[in-house]
């Protein structure tokens, strides 16, 4: 009888550990969580390895992010970082765990479906393709020492997926450039025929522009595609406001734009996700806008969106084709903070 009695005693303290541990990991700051799989994914790394994943703080390749593909005349990465293809199982399972800290559960699985997607574009683009397509060539890159009293940074980037973050005294100050893109948009064939890896940021934007009276179309709608997302660069580029301010929205259709906005919020995690959308909605309706242009008489109707607040610009383009030849069919989304990206101030 003694002996069941200290058997349950020792259970419920070992219990009451791991509860508490679990509380205490949960009461974390998501910056304090990110320091602690930085170091976890570092700590499986060997000195030869640490070389090529980390940097310090200030190096240039910390605001030197690129979601299109990177690669020399012999078809040799030139991205830095070290990179998924040259991990071990352990030290892939690590990145999976800083992605999954720096991300929603939709966003990181969004993020390595993207990762994933080399794999059909290999298939669809065969031997000859110009570009290599291989779900190995995403970098790990960490810049500066994690810990919750400094300053430090860390990016996953490949094709198509670039997460930025940086972070100070155990807060994240900065959580872009976010870059998801996907190719094709929508699975045209085969047994994953349908299959849509980013399908909010069309369906809520087609639902809004659908929504648009005629007066409306004619403020939000632009002559020309908006231009490509500004890669290389620690500002967006984007120039003043451009289409229809949200005062001139009713009501369902603010709500409309607000959903959109935060489909793009929602890829990060639900505190950094939180911050972000409150940005957009205290800004007030009348700074937020929202441009677009369809070209109907084109194959594919390819078209392009922005929605523009004080402080983020949302940048939308679907008017590549794919890599199986189906137009407009090849989809860049990015989430920007303005003025500028990865903490910095000013212009």
């Amino acid at each position: 009888m003694r002996t069941l009695l200290r058997v349950s005693v020792v259970l419920l303290v070992v219990g009451l550990v791991g509860a508490a541990a679990m509380v205490g990991q949960a009461q974390k700051s998501t910056g304090a969580k990110m320091a602690d799989a930085a170091n976890g994914f570092l700590a499986t790394l060997s000195p030869d390895e640490k070389k090529q994943a980390t940097f310090g703080f200030d190096d240039a390749h910390r605001t030197e992010w690129y979601f299109t593909p990177q690669q020399d005349k012999e078809k040799n990465p030139t991205r830095k970082g070290l990179r998924l293809e040259k991990m071990t199982d352990k030290q892939k399972a690590a990145v999976t765990e800083l992605l999954k800290v720096g991300l929603s559960a939709s966003g990181s699985k969004q993020a390595e479906a993207i990762m994933a997607n080399e794999g059909l574009l290999a298939e669809l683009e065969g031997k000859g393709g110009a570009m290599v397509r291989n779900p190995g060539w995403y970098f790990v890159s960490v810049f500066g020492e994690p810990n919750n009293t400094g300053q430090w940074g860390w990016r996953i980037e490949g094709h198509h997926l670039s997460v930025n973050f940086t972070i100070d005294k155990g807060e994240v100050v900065s959580a872009t450039p976010v870059m998801f893109g996907t190719n094709p948009a929508e699975i045209k064939d085969g047994p994953k025929k349908g299959t849509r890896i980013l399908p909010e940021v069309e369906d809520l934007a087609k639902d809004l522009i659908k929504s648009l009276t005629d007066d409306q179309k004619k403020a939000a709608k632009q002559a020309k595609q908006l231009p490509e997302i500004k890669e290389k660069a620690s500002a967006a580029g984007v120039g003043d406001p451009l289409g229809i301010p949200g005062t001139k929205l009713d009501e369902k259709q603010q709500a409309k734009l607000l959903d959109l906005v935060k489909a793009y919020a929602d890829r990060l995690p639900t505190d950094l996700a939180d911050s972000e959308f409150k940005k957009a909605k205290d800004a007030g309706m009348g700074k937020v806008y929202f441009a677009y242009c369809i070209e109907e008489d084109k194959p594919g109707k390819p078209y392009t969106y922005r929605v523009h607040g004080p402080t983020f610009v949302v940048e939308f383009l679907n008017i590549q084709g794919d890599s199986a030849k189906n137009p407009a069919n090849h989809i860049h989304s990015g989430w920007r903070t303005l003025p500028q990206d990865f903490g910095l101030k000013g212009k």
